[in-house]
């Protein structure tokens, strides 16, 4: 594994690679986490060299270090429909490119967001290229606060090993929606689609990090470069 120097040169070097998608007037989703800061912070740079775009934060960390940037921000409200969308991941399925997502706290966001992208290009090294979901990441999973212990309960019916994700020693994670994380670890994802649609029926969840055929492109940076993966051809 690279050390985190390396991994954090790679991350920036696909974030600026995909900020070439980028264009005068686009709207643009802004992602949130590690690799999405690189996206940010290129995006400022281009914006302070003359770059007319609107952003749509996933979180309010990343809406603060765009308006650090001088970036313009906007929401669904004001723009349902986004150009594109810029995002990290904690894995990436090769071949399908369905993704797991939501270590970074803000997977609820950020599949709203996705869901409104005419494009979502997702930003990783070669560490998060994977040949199945799961085989190193827990599932995130965004549950209501109320009864949060039931809705584990009906998650580990499911084969999951969910643990509530702390903030401190003493009190759980809140997201920025004012809800819990269960990272669920799954012995085997032999079906992503199916898994994601029971996560999500299930009472008391209100999304899940399962993000299935939702990428447009995946940029991957490595030790010999960059490589833009479509679906079915990674």
């Amino acid at each position: 594994m690279a050390a985190p120097m390396d991994r954090d040169e790679l991350k920036k070097a696909a974030a600026y690679r995909a900020i070439e998608y980028v264009k005068d007037g686009m709207v643009v989703g802004l992602g949130t986490g590690s690799t999405a800061f690189f996206v940010v912070q290129g995006l400022g740079e281009r914006v302070s060299q003359g770059l007319k775009i609107v952003g749509v934060p996933t979180s309010e960390r990343t809406a603060a270090q765009a308006r650090s940037l001088k970036i313009p921000l906007s929401s669904l409200a004001e723009n349902p429909a986004i150009d594109l969308t810029i995002d990290g991941a904690d894995e990436v399925e090769r071949g399908s490119l369905n993704l797991i997502k939501g270590l970074g706290g803000a997977l609820l966001r950020e599949k709203i967001v996705a869901a409104a992208s005419r494009q979502l290009v997702i930003v990783v090294d070669q560490e998060k290229l994977v040949g199945r979901l799961g085989d190193h990441t827990p599932v995130p999973v965004e549950i209501v606060q109320f009864g949060w212990q039931a809705t584990a309960a009906a998650l580990q019916k499911l084969g999951a090993d969910p643990v509530l994700r702390p903030a401190t020693e003493d009190h759980p994670f809140i997201t920025d929606g004012g809800n819990y994380t269960l990272d669920c670890r799954f012995p085997s994802i032999a079906d992503p689609a199916r898994l994601e649609q029971q996560i999500c029926m299930t009472v008391g969840v209100v999304d899940c990090g399962l993000f299935i055929g939702r990428a447009s492109a995946v940029i991957v940076a490595s030790g010999g470069g960059i490589e833009v993966l479509t679906r079915g051809a990674a």
